[in-house]
């Protein structure tokens, strides 16, 4: 039975990136992977209990939130690189027609359709951004970057350049070029911090 769920969970993710979650109906989920609509209730309350386990499965987030633990901000960016390439990888592979912007769109319907999901992920991301924070306030006492660095902007200005990755996607449209991208970033606003 939970070969079944992951095999409809499996497929509606398909449908649900190719398309949006507003644009695909139960029915056609059914149609498209040959089962009735009653063996869909059977094992999913409805299409939002169906696209709540699609998200669970595809889009953990956690993984993007890099779990620190080193000492200088250089290795947190080296860090960062690894774990985005790490995350990329893992979202492309298995699909030879990834899309970016359609996995962007998906990430967008989560946030707007699952309600537990967006309240967890932005408590995620408001500690990652304080955790960026104390890593940058770090090397300014470490003398690693300047003592006149604003921690607080500049954290944010990590955090943007991290989620950029999604942007970088978009406009290299190869895994690779996007990662290369998001290091000379990363290490470009190192940089400038270290003047």
């Amino acid at each position: 039975m939970s070969d079944t769920r992951e095999y409809i969970i499996d497929q509606a993710y398909g449908l649900f990136l190719s398309r949006s979650y507003e644009a695909v109906s139960i029915s056609e989920i059914s149609k498209a992977i040959g089962f009735t609509k009653g063996a869909l209730y059977h094992h999913f309350t409805n299409k939002e209990d169906l696209f709540r386990a699609v998200i669970d499965k595809y889009l953990p987030i956690d993984d993007f939130f890099v779990p620190f633990k080193g000492n200088t901000l250089k290795e947190y960016i080296d860090e960062c690189v690894r774990i985005s390439e790490k995350v990329i990888n893992s979202i492309i592979s298995g699909h030879n027609n990834f899309i970016p912007i359609n996995y962007l769109a998906l990430l967008i319907d989560a946030f707007r359709h699952y309600q537990k999901y967006a309240n967890e992920k932005e408590n995620l991301i408001r500690n990652e951004f304080e955790h960026i924070e104390s890593i940058i306030e770090k090397a300014i006492e470490n003398n690693e970057i300047r003592k006149d660095i604003n921690a607080k902007s500049m954290a944010l200005s990590f955090f943007s350049l991290n989620i950029g990755i999604a942007g970088n996607l978009l406009i290299n449209n190869s895994p690779e070029q996007a990662i290369e991208s998001l290091r000379n970033q990363l290490y470009e606003l190192y940089n400038l911090m270290k003047l």
